[in-house]
């Protein structure tokens, strides 16, 4: 179960910084964040503070435009932004679906399977040879490695080297995976805790006082009755 959101983080805060003159957004939740870094915004965490900023090195009008169109993003899903006026979004963007959410639909797709068939289909979304998630995902590594290494900076080598490294470890973590959707797709068992319930009995029942073994579904919370606020009398 996701953890309960407050109000606050619902609000963002995204303004010049008057000290560092960097643009800085504050406050929000893990969407809202997300939000901000594919708006261009870089997360920065510090011992007692958490903040995202813009890129260094931007002209006035590309902060103008990066921070414009973070605000605009955030309000089209709901959140309250306090900005500065020039932040103001002059057009509307739409929320598409990102990668990142096609890939967790397949999570929720695992939670809800009822048969080790189901999830050896989704298994196979990350493990298929050709053009798995997995596999997708090592080649991202391997083209931003390739990207690296001859950038011309003196630590460029190594980050290429690095990121070589967590594409070869990925190929440890598709064997494991596969290993498992494999042996699902061999077991075609249905999942004891979420095989739907029939809501009858065996016809090979005889007692009379049988019922169904299903059980019982939870009784709804009651809601406490509404008040209605009363004025203090002087």
């Amino acid at each position: 179960m996701a953890p309960l959101l407050s109000l606050a983080d619902r609000i963002l805060r995204i303004r010049v910084d008057p000290h560092s003159d960097e643009v800085i957004a504050r406050g929000g939740d893990p969407e809202a964040h997300s939000i901000l870094q594919r708006s261009g915004f870089v997360p920065v965490v510090r011992l007692h503070d958490h903040y995202h900023r813009l890129p260094t090195g931007l002209e006035k009008n590309e902060e103008i435009r990066l921070a414009s169109r973070a605000v605009a993003r955030l309000s089209a899903v709901g959140y309250r932004v306090d900005h500065d006026p020039s932040f103001a979004a002059t057009a509307s963007i739409p929320h598409d679906l990102t990668l990142g959410a096609q890939i967790n639909n397949l999570a929720r797709r695992i939670r809800e399977a009822e048969d080790s068939d189901e999830v050896a289909d989704v298994l196979t979304e990350l493990t298929a040879a050709h053009d798995g998630i997995l596999t997708a995902v090592g080649e991202v590594l391997t083209a931003s490695a390739d990207f690296h290494q001859d950038l011309g900076q003196p630590a460029d080598p190594h980050y290429a080297n690095r990121l070589r490294y967590l594409a070869g470890r990925l190929g440890a973590i598709t064997f494991e995976v596969s290993g498992t959707r494999n042996d699902l797709a061999d077991r075609h068992a249905a999942h004891p805790h979420r095989t739907p319930c029939p809501q009858e009995v065996a016809s090979t029942e005889r007692e009379a006082s049988v019922v169904c073994p299903c059980p019982p579904a939870p009784a709804p919370v009651p809601r406490p009755p509404a008040t209605v606020p009363t004025g203090r009398r002087r």
